[in-house]
């Protein structure tokens, strides 16, 4: 096997087998791949795409690269988010603990900007002292004992992702579909949830421009969470303009603070809420938070104060969803 011949395949549009999709990616994990070659391959897949066959195959090897996590000694269930980033998306920071406090056990592995957004680490580093990496155990530990965490994935989850993740912000090849997905579920299946949810942001201020791409990330992502095991449902929601009021990592941090005090843009709540509710939904019958907690996400506690006639709801579409596409209307002024 030489890589050479695996570009080669996907540049003419061929399919990659089994064998060449785990060479490679083994390959490149240990060095034996350049970069500049595996660049070349990233940037053939962006052209000529993949079937579900390869991508399911490349997020495996991916996987089996590392190490798996495993939360079955937790008491309360697993439910993570993943949000495919746009201008102003501080969602995660709020969304952890207020989805703890209803009983589940939210472990966030979240990564670095890609692209023109900070990413959820880039926001909590502009806390003084906070830091990024934590080892599996003190992840346990924060997650028996608060409930939620938010911390970069250790160098031996997904390993593979790591080093192309950083390849693939400087080689143009951030929106090619099978490469974002496998590089999402291939993390959130090794973390070992037991559900998850996806928001896939569509328009101008996000990675996927229009609506039919997103969906087919969207079910590109929920058939591979699916196939593994992990129960998991995708929204689709709006960002042809930015979230909140703020963009900039601090900023977006002081913003996050004001939604959980009861405070904060209207279209930052509602979104809240909105994930919140499908993450207490995909956690399994038997492991859900009780009734009361169910309520709990859906009254809108989590901002009590009048926030006025100009409040609208954030309209998103559930995966599998309609035809029909509502975008998010502003706040009056």
């Amino acid at each position: 096997m030489d890589v050479i011949s695996v570009i080669r395949t996907k540049r003419d549009r061929g399919e990659l087998s089994d064998e060449q999709i785990d060479w490679v990616i083994d390959a490149y994990t240990r060095g034996a791949v350049a970069d500049e070659q595996m660049s070349a391959l990233a940037m053939a897949i962006l052209l000529n795409g993949m079937n579900r066959k390869e991508i399911a195959r490349w997020t495996a090897a991916m996987i089996a690269s590392g190490e798996r996590m495993n939360f079955s000694s937790l008491s309360r269930p697993t439910s993570d988010k993943h949000s495919t980033g746009g201008v102003g998306d501080k969602i995660t920071l709020p969304l952890g603990p207020l989805v703890a406090a209803c009983g589940a056990a939210v472990p966030q592995l979240s990564g670095r900007g890609l692209g023109h957004t900070g990413g959820t680490l880039d926001k909590l580093e502009a806390i003084p002292g906070w830091r990024a990496l934590l080892s599996n155990e003190e992840m346990l530990n924060v997650l028996d004992g608060v409930g939620s965490v938010i911390c970069a994935a250790g160098d031996g989850l997904a390993p593979a992702d790591k080093k192309l993740y950083a390849l693939r912000d400087v080689t143009g090849t951030v929106e090619a579909i099978p490469l974002i997905a496998s590089s999402i579920m291939s993390k959130k299946i090794a973390e070992g949830t037991g559900s998850l949810v996806l928001d896939v942001k569509v328009g101008t201020g996000a990675f996927m421009k229009n609506l039919d791409d997103a969906r087919e990330l969207a079910s590109t992502m929920v058939e591979l969470g699916t196939d593994s095991g992990v129960r998991t449902v995708a929204l689709l929601t709006d960002m042809s303009t930015p979230l909140g009021l703020t963009a900039g990592n601090a900023l977006e941090v002081r913003e996050s603070v004001e939604v959980l005090a009861g405070g904060g843009p209207a279209d930052v709540v509602e979104l809240t809420l909105a994930l919140a509710r499908e993450m207490h939904d995909a956690a399994p019958e038997g492991r859900r938070p009780g009734e009361g907690a169910g309520r709990r996400l859906g009254d809108g506690r989590v901002a009590s104060h009048d926030r006025g006639a100009g409040v609208t709801r954030t309209r998103s579409c559930r995966w599998p969803a309609s035809s029909t596409w509502s975008r998010r209307r502003r706040p009056a002024s």
